[in-house]
């Protein structure tokens, strides 16, 4: 059997098993011909277990207008806004609105390692906390 042809690829986040065709998803997966329907379906069903937590994904699409998609951990800032219980991050530098411990770094890098270009768990917590202090969070000890 050939080999199928990508015609495109693309990535999106979206709540885990609770995604709906309506905007912005809908929209997205039909301006790159994808039936939205049937990804979010199939989404839906992959990703039950998360309960509405923000997931990335990349999904590919072949010539045939089928598609397949991957699930990816989710952004380390969402993680990070959990983590620091905030609504969201800062929007002017130099401003602090919330903190995570080192250990709380830690445990979203072992979380997000697969998807970070990192060495080891040490590289990928650093990673971590240096988008939190991007969001506003500091990074205390502990």
């Amino acid at each position: 059997m050939a080999k199928k042809e990508i015609v495109k690829q693309f990535k999106l986040t979206a709540p885990g098993g609770k995604a709906t065709p309506a905007p912005p998803l809908g929209p997205i997966l039909g301006g790159n011909g994808v039936n939205p329907g049937q990804f979010i379906q199939q989404f839906n069903a992959a990703t039950a277990q998360l309960n509405g937590k923000i997931v990335g994904c990349v999904v590919k699409v072949y010539a045939d207008r089928s598609f397949e998609f991957e699930i990816k951990s989710s952004p380390a800032s969402v993680l990070i806004r959990e983590a620091a219980g905030i609504e969201k991050g800062s929007g002017e530098p130099q401003t602090i609105v919330g903190k995570i411990t080192r250990t709380q770094a830690k445990a979203i890098a072992q979380e997000k390692i697969n998807d970070l270009n990192a060495v080891d768990i040490d590289a990928a917590a650093r990673m971590v906390e240096g988008t939190a202090r991007s969001m506003g969070v500091s990074v205390v000890e502990g």
